[in-house]
């Protein structure tokens, strides 16, 4: 096996977002169904990914497989009754994190930190730094995202949220902090699961607009009509929402959390945990749509380099053939990225 090759992977289809990037590969990709409602086989679910194929799980078993891309601890075992195969035993395997630990911050022990066959991949930097993952060869391959264009107006002098189930989550997406950011600016919520919002947040009717879950081209377009993206989130991995917003050509506004003050440089918008200093800023480019403008032109900039599709699709490809080939994955320690890492890119354009 060569860098290059295609490979058969069988994967899951857990985060959609992720999927339909890391499906853009050249690859064959595997996704087993019972059925849309099975969330351990729920295949494409409708998705138009080309290079995918939906397998039934009873046909899994005579299924010649290259490499699993395993996403939760649970399919390990399902892995090796579905196809009679141990994943990093009798198949090679990667295992990728997409979330923060969901014990203490530091002290929380990786599911696979006491194995050395199936290495993680962490999809942030801060993610890899604060799980331990004890003797699990661990790297880090940050999100991907094809571009949607530019599409900034900003003609409504808007904030603009996407959250799924804000209200289920509450303060890890930072529901309880969108009131107090409605009364600076009127904010549009876009995302599933919205209903009842406005009383968990605390915000006035007319500072709060409810605008559902749309289509991806739809939801882009409204996006960009808004002034500013604000990201509110505490303690989630980083939503590739906030990377297409920068995309769009959105200025940001953020909380200083997680991964959030890597992914936006000072210049393409204003990172900080002072709620208060965070309001002022929101305030600021409310009024100024000139200065909203050149900071989203500097992180659509800063967007593109660092989670192009073409980078995350080279260092998947690397992790992949690397895995199959039986090679070791480059480990990472204390939350060290990895050689094609956007941490090692060439600064934004900076913005008078």
């Amino acid at each position: 096996m060569t860098f290059g090759d295609p490979l058969t992977v069988l994967c899951w289809h857990v985060h959609g977002g992720w999927t339909d990037s890391f499906v853009r590969g050249p690859h064959r990709y595997l996704l087993p169904t019972t059925g849309p409602d099975d969330p351990w086989a729920r295949g494409r679910c409708g998705r138009r990914w080309p290079r995918t194929e939906e397998v039934p799980v009873d046909r899994l078993g005579r299924t010649s497989v290259d490499l699993m891309v395993l996403q939760r601890p649970e399919e390990i075992e399902l892995a090796r009754r579905w196809t009679g195969r141990m994943p990093g035993v009798d198949v090679p395997a990667v295992y990728v994190e997409h979330n923060t630990p969901t014990g203490h911050a530091a002290r929380t022990r990786h599911p696979l930190a006491d194995q050395d066959r199936i290495p993680v991949v962490q999809v942030t930097g801060f993610n890899a730094l604060m799980w331990d993952c004890g003797r699990a060869p661990t790297t880090v391959i940050a999100h991907g995202v094809a571009d949607p264009g530019y599409r900034y107006r900003g003609e409504l002098p808007h904030a603009a949220v996407v959250s799924n189930e804000p209200v289920r989550r509450a303060r890890i997406v930072g529901a309880d902090l969108i009131g107090g950011f409605a009364e600076t600016a009127p904010v549009d919520v876009f995302g599933m699961g919205l209903d009842g919002l406005a009383e968990t947040a605390g915000a006035q009717p007319d500072r709060l607009h409810l605008a559902g879950d749309l289509p991806t081209e739809r939801l882009h377009t409204e996006l960009g009509r808004r002034r500013v993206y604000l990201h509110l989130t505490r303690w989630t991995s980083l939503g590739l929402s906030l990377i297409e917003a920068m995309m769009l050509g959105m200025p940001v506004v953020a909380l200083g959390t997680t991964e959030a003050p890597w992914a936006v440089p000072p210049e393409a918008g204003l990172v900080g945990t002072d709620p208060a200093a965070l309001h002022a800023g929101l305030a600021a480019l409310i009024d100024d749509p000139e200065r909203a403008r050149r900071m989203g032109e500097a992180g659509r900039a800063h967007a593109l380099h660092a989670f192009g599709l073409g980078r995350f699709l080279t260092d998947w490809d690397r992790v992949l053939t690397a895995a199959v080939a039986g090679d070791p994955v480059d480990r990472v320690a204390d939350g060290g990225r990895t050689g094609t890492d956007p941490a090692r890119r060439p600064g934004a354009p900076e913005v008078a």
